[in-house]
C-alpha cells in the first residue's frame, strides 16, 4: 500500500526525504512560484517534472540545477489549454518515471481589465489555462495517481479572489472561485482513493512578473501586510511540501492561505 494512503505509515518515514520514490507534475513551473515548488520537492526527495508552454531553455536550466543538487527531474513542453498536450505529458511522466503521484496546477496568466472594458476573449483566455487547464490535467493524472495507491492534487490560487479586493480583475476572481469549487468536489470524490486536494492560496508576493502583464501597480513598494513583508515563493513551496506529503493525508477539501495575515477569511 502506498505511504501516503495511511497516516500510521507516516511515523517509519525520513522527515529529511519523505517525497521519495514519488513522482509530481507541477505545471507553470519554469519560474516564481512554480520553480521553487519543484526544487522543494526534489530536496523531499521526489522526481519532478518542470513544464512551461515554450521556454524550453528555462525548463532545462530548472531541471539542470535540481539535477545538480542530486535530485531528479524532466522537463516537458505542453500547453495545458490543449488536450493532445496534457495527454503527451502525463503519459511521458509516466512513461519515463514509473507512475504518478502528485498534481499541482499552478500554471496561470495574468490579465486585468476594468469591468465596463471587459471583453469576453480576456475571459477565455483566463478560463482556458486556469480553470479548463486545470480540469484537463486533472482527469488526465487522476487514473495514475489512483493505480499508485493514492497521492494529492493541488490548485495554486490568489488572494485577490477570495478577498474581493481586485480592481480589473471580475473575471479573475470568477475563474479562480471556480477552481475553489472544482478543488472541493475533487475531494469529495476522490477521498475514497486515498487521494487528498487541496487549495493552496498565494497572498502578496514578491515575484518576477511578465513583461505585459497590465499591471500598472508597483510591486517593489512595501505594502499593508501586517508581518510587514511581501512572501517569497519558497513561503508557497513549505506549504506545499507538507501538503502532498506523509503527514497531511487527512487535510482534503481545504483552501490554506499564505498571505502574512493580509487577508483573513471566517
Amino acid at each position: 500500500m502506498n505511504d501516503m494512503a495511511i497516516g500510521g505509515a507516516a511515523s517509519t518515514i525520513d522527515r529529511n526525504r519523505e517525497l521519495e520514490g514519488k513522482v509530481a507534475i507541477i505545471t507553470g513551473s519554469a519560474r516564481n512560484i512554480g520553480r521553487s515548488m519543484a526544487e522543494e520537492l526534489a530536496r523531499a526527495g521526489a522526481t519532478v517534472v518542470i513544464n512551461a508552454v515554450n521556454a524550453k531553455d528555462l525548463c532545462e536550466e530548472v531541471a539542470h540545477g535540481i539535477e545538480q543538487a542530486g535530485g531528479k527531474a524532466l522537463p516537458i513542453l505542453a500547453d495545458i489549454t490543449k488536450q493532445e498536450d496534457v495527454d503527451r505529458m502525463v503519459e511521458q511522466t509516466v512513461k519515463e518515471l514509473g507512475g504518478l503521484d502528485i498534481l499541482i496546477n499552478n500554471a496561470a496568466i495574468r490579465s486585468r481589465a476594468h469591468f465596463t472594458k471587459l471583453k469576453f476573449e480576456d475571459w477565455e483566455k483566463l478560463r482556458e489555462v486556469a480553470l479548463d487547464g486545470g480540469l484537463r490535467t486533472s482527469l488526465a493524472a487522476v487514473p495514475h495517481i489512483i493505480k499508485r495507491g493514492g497521492g494529492s492534487i493541488i490548485g495554486i490560487h490568489g488572494m485577490t479572489s477570495y478577498s474581493g479586493l481586485s480592481p480589473e480583475g471580475a473575471h479573475k476572481a470568477a475563474v479562480k472561485t471556480g477552481m475553489a469549487g472544482m478543488i472541493r468536489g475533487m475531494a469529495y470524490d476522490l477521498g475514497e482513493y486515498n487521494i487528498t486536494c487541496n487549495a493552496a492560496v498565494v497572498g502578496r508576493f514578491d515575484t518576477d512578473r511578465a513583461a505585459g502583464s497590465g499591471d500598472p501597480r508597483d510591486w517593489t513598494k512595501d505594502t499593508s501586510v501586517p508581518m510587514q513583508r511581501k512572501g517569497v515563493p519558497q513561503d508557497m513551496a513549505d506549504l506545499v511540501r507538507f501538503l502532498v506529503g506523509p503527514f497531511a493525508r487527512y487535510i482534503s477539501g481545504q483552501t490554506i492561505h499564505v498571505n502574512g495575515a493580509a487577508y483573513m477569511p471566517h
